[in-house]
């Protein structure tokens, strides 16, 4: 962390970095007290934990949740971004990063204000979204801001994540009904009495098991922002992993000499730079070839100048998103070959310092304390018609658990607030315990706004802030 204040920066550059980092942990802070209702609404709406107890532990297991995760979320985070803002630093980089947190803290907290379960991460990604947008619109190519491929994939998890939460969760509850013969578990709480022992410990299971889901999934987004941050303003010192091992320099050595034989027999090109719409494969080698003539015969990243470890994660960056698109191009046996050695090319950019985990895991742990009632009643009481049964908490989360961790190994950011929402709605339509159509159609209104009001947010904050940028 010492690299952050190492005097390069000078006192605006030092106040800069410090108020954007806030302003990240900022979000993960919001995101905690306004996403940890869906994992502690069932356990304190059925009486097996007091509020107390059960917010705190939400936040150590979104705590422990955050270290365990991983950063497969956090880089398919950032490679949502186009390419063309990723290899810059500077007032660009801090204009996008800025606009994206503004725009998803004041959606955050306008729904939470309102009692509405909305998604954190439908947020962010439609922020992340905007900001692209805009800057293909300022740049005058207007809607080629995005990285489309990884937009839908990511898009894709989002809408089927919610359709699977209702149906998996329905499932649960009829499969209990039909195996569990203790009818205990399918009544409301009688008074402030706690559930039957074996229900309760069952219930403070899959709380604890939805919170930790939640820190290794939306944990990681938070690790993305800080990343995108420091590469950002400080990318002497973040652009590549500082702390890599010989053997880590070695292997995005040898990829790049392996990706570019795959590449080889493809066309002759230029000796000189390939220009603008040059041949994607031309393009490809050029950047591969980079990548050699700086990392060969390295054993440290600290050996390399700061223009040359920027120079670098550019290549890297550049190349890793052109070949998805010359798969089709390299027959079957060369595309299956390129998985790994994409992995491979990443060793030195897709990491992040233990401090930023750390901080992160903080702020969303702390966050989780805080704020929490007025979404644990919507949840809790305004979605059914009738008071959640044990079976019905355990089986939405239970789902929700399972779903949001599966997609955390995957890479994949989903939403904790649109699964969980949605299997109590399964549960509560397979007991036939009626809908409140006002809270239903309010959540559903919020799933739809969230991305064009993201975006909005984002795209008119990032023309503002560019505007008003120096240089």
């Amino acid at each position: 962390m010492g690299a952050l204040f190492d005097g390069s920066l000078g006192t605006v550059g030092s106040i800069l970095l410090v108020g954007a980092l806030a302003v990240a942990l900022g979000f993960e802070f919001v995101n905690g007290f306004h996403d940890t209702a869906n994992a502690v609404a069932t356990v304190i709406y059925t009486k097996t934990l007091r509020p107390t107890w059960a917010v705190l532990l939400s936040g150590a297991c979104n705590f422990t949740g955050v270290f365990v995760g991983g950063i497969a979320v956090a880089m398919s985070i950032i490679r949502l971004l186009p390419p063309d803002m990723l290899v810059r630093s500077g007032n660009l980089g801090l204009a996008m990063v800025g606009a994206l947190l503004l725009a998803a803290i004041i959606w955050n907290l306008g729904t939470w204000y309102l009692g509405l379960p909305a998604s954190s991460s439908h947020t962010l990604i439609g922020a992340i979204l905007g900001v692209g947008i805009a800057n293909s619109w300022a740049e005058g190519h207007f809607g080629t801001g995005v990285n489309w491929t990884k937009a839908g994939e990511v898009g894709l998890s989002l809408l089927v994540s919610p359709m699977f939460g209702f149906g998996v969760a329905a499932l649960a509850l009829v499969t209990m009904r039909k195996f569990i013969k203790d009818e205990r578990i399918f009544e409301p709480p009688h008074g402030d009495s706690p559930p039957p022992p074996w229900i309760r410990a069952f219930l403070v299971l899959t709380c604890s098991g939805v919170s930790f889901a939640h820190g290794s999934n939306d944990g990681q987004k938070g690790v993305g922002l800080i990343m995108l941050i420091l590469v950002g303003i400080v990318p002497a010192s973040y652009a590549l992993n500082l702390e890599a091992t010989p053997k880590d320099l070695e292997r995005t050595y040898q990829a790049a000499i392996a990706v570019e034989k795959l590449l080889a027999p493809h066309g002759d090109c230029p000796a000189e730079d390939p220009k603008e719409g040059a041949d994607p494969v031309c393009a490809a080698r050029h950047h591969l070839q980079a990548i050699e003539a700086s990392l060969g015969g390295q054993t440290a990243v600290a050996n390399l100048s700061g223009e040359d470890r920027w120079h670098v994660r550019q290549h890297l960056i550049l190349v890793d998103r052109a070949l998805p698109k010359l798969l089709g191009d390299l027959g079957p046996e060369k595309a299956a070959q390129l998985g790994p050695l994409r992995k491979d090319l990443g060793a030195l950019t897709d990491y992040a310092p233990l401090w930023v985990i750390v901080a992160v895991a903080l702020s969303l742990g702390i966050g989780t304390t805080v704020g929490w009632k007025r979404i644990v009643v919507t949840v809790g009481e305004k979605i059914g018609r009738t008071h959640l049964t044990y079976a019905q908490g355990a089986s939405a989360e239970l789902v929700a658990m399972g779903t949001i961790g599966v997609s955390s190994f995957l890479g994949l950011p989903v939403s904790t607030t649109h699964v969980l929402s949605s299997g109590i709605a399964g549960t509560m339509v397979v007991d036939r315990s009626g809908l409140q159509v006002g809270t239903v159609r309010n959540i559903a209104l919020a799933w739809v706004l969230t991305l064009p009001a993201s975006m909005t947010l984002s795209g008119g904050l990032f023309l503002l802030f560019r505007a008003l940028a120096p240089g």
